[in-house]
């Protein structure tokens, strides 16, 4: 069994539970709240913008050119790529794309950014893909999964973004990550692959948590500052 095949083994809990939120499984049956759909893209353009900076520490910390141009190639697929889901959601609630740019993050979405953003500083390369995996590898399971529980067809209000996770694609991006990790995991001591497994069960962790922000449509607590004298 491959190192990826044991992670992937240890989170199987959170992935099934992923697969099993009210939103995804709103993405499946085709009826989700307009508010959730539109704090759930709010939050992804920031926090795809955030991946593409992880993106670019990875290539500051790659040593083998073949790394640098792959996450150079990342950050491209981010840009031109992965905003069509969003533009199928936007389509859904009829709101333009641009009016739901710009937003800051929810609490959980700050947190998911910071995280990652903490092992791409404190961490080796292994540490940074395992940070940044479980967003790919998730989101093609989720495709699949929707595409094999409920059939969608071109008449299916979400078959868009239910295609573009499902199909090969995301296979590659994930396959490939997975693969480099593995890599990395052979010459990794004790102690780096304790942090790769905490990095990456965390955001398995936060994964979920995201879909639970959007849902829910989760704000920061407001409230008055109150001086201290």
């Amino acid at each position: 069994m491959s190192f990826t095949e044991q992670l992937r083994q240890e989170n199987h809990d959170i992935f099934e539970r992923i697969f099993h939120h009210p939103f995804v499984e709103g993405i499946g049956n085709g009826r989700l709240p307009s508010e959730s759909i539109a704090h759930y893209i709010k939050a992804d353009y920031e926090y795809l913008n955030a991946f593409m900076h992880i993106y670019g520490i990875a290539i500051s910390k790659s040593s083998e050119r073949e790394d640098i141009q792959y996450f150079n190639e990342q950050v491209n697929f981010v840009l031109h790529s992965e905003v069509h889901p969003h533009h199928n959601l936007c389509e859904y609630i009829g709101i333009r794309y641009e009016d739901l740019q710009g937003y800051p993050l929810p609490p959980t979405a700050d947190h998911y950014v910071k995280h990652m953003m903490y092992h791409a500083q404190m961490g080796g390369l292994g540490e940074i893909i395992a940070a940044l995996l479980p967003c790919p590898w998730t989101y093609l399971e989720i495709g699949r999964y929707l595409m094999e529980e409920y059939e969608p067809d071109q008449d299916h209000p979400f078959y868009p973004w239910i295609k573009f996770y499902a199909e090969s694609e995301m296979q590659i991006l994930t396959d490939h990550l997975r693969s480099r990790l593995d890599h990395l995991a052979e010459q990794a001591s004790e102690k780096e692959l304790s942090r790769i497994r905490d990095a990456f069960r965390k955001s398995c962790q936060l994964e979920w948590s995201f879909w639970e922000m959007a849902y829910t449509c989760e704000e920061w607590i407001e409230g008055k500052a109150v001086d201290v004298k």
